[in-house]
């Protein structure tokens, strides 16, 4: 399949969501000459997660994972990791289908930029589909893919904060992490906010410290390194700078996804 690429001027452009709305596009200068090769085509999937029910949106989630996992990893990865890619791709070849599954696209360019140009990092979901489709296939067996999808998705705001840090982009040590929150049964704990801590600043909770803290080591502690055992002892270690059981009050009902 080939994909026509956007000219490098479509961003920040209402003109241009003007255009996607109308469906003129293409008899526009915001398509450029430079175009891309798909072995295949990459079937409809979900980019965008708001539905009340979490476990709507989990299983939404985890669905763009495994289309991800069976097309997208295996294309050539200065491709799939390209953002005009994707937002070229998106505009141009999906826009049917995204303005029938996400109408509020109709609403005005913020929910656009929100929703189909968004920057492409650690915010973004299909960024996300992608990194945790490679990690899961390269460091697990097929019987254990949806453990991990599970585990990770009751684990995002700590698989947030991993892929925020470029030296922990790693899904080793990412498979590592979600082992340890496994084991311990930590999950609540990480995702809770740490009150009474003004000077840390807003929003922040354990988990986040303990990655926080894990980047301040290295590279003394090169923890992307360590074996699962060292490495825990260092997690738990860090956590207890942050935390304590008899004096730490939890979050009910965190959700992070």
């Amino acid at each position: 399949m080939q994909v026509n690429l956007l000219d490098e001027n479509y961003k920040d452009d209402k003109e241009f969501y003007q255009a996607f709305l109308e469906d003129s596009i293409w008899q526009s200068s915001y398509v450029s000459e430079e175009f891309v090769n798909l072995p295949d085509e990459i079937p409809e999937f979900g980019i965008y997660f708001a539905n009340r029910d979490v476990k709507i949106r989990e299983a939404e989630f985890i669905e763009t994972i495994k289309i991800c996992a069976k097309y997208v990893i295996k294309i050539d990865r200065d491709i799939v990791m390209d953002e005009r890619f994707w937002h070229s791709y998106l505009c141009l070849y999906k826009r049917k289908y995204l303005l029938d599954k996400y109408p509020q696209l109709k609403d005005g360019y913020d929910q656009f930029k929100r929703i189909v140009i968004k920057k492409f990092d650690w915010e973004n979901y299909i960024y996300k589909a992608i990194l945790i489709a490679q990690y899961i296939e390269e460091n697990t067996k097929p019987e254990q893919y949806e453990k991990y999808y599970q585990l990770i998705l009751q684990n995002m705001d700590m698989f947030n904060y991993i892929i925020k840090y470029e030296i922990f982009r790693n899904g080793s040590f990412l498979i590592k992490i979600m082992d340890i929150i496994d084991e311990t049964g930590l999950s609540k704990v990480l995702k809770s906010k740490i009150k009474n801590r003004s000077d840390l600043g807003r929003d922040e909770r354990f988990g986040r410290r303990v990655i926080f803290e894990l980047n301040k080591a290295y590279p003394v502690v090169m923890s992307p390194m360590l074996d699962k055992e060292d490495l825990k002892e260092y997690f738990l270690k860090y956590l207890g700078y942050y935390y304590d059981e008899n004096t730490a009050e939890l979050d009910d009902n965190v959700d992070d996804f």
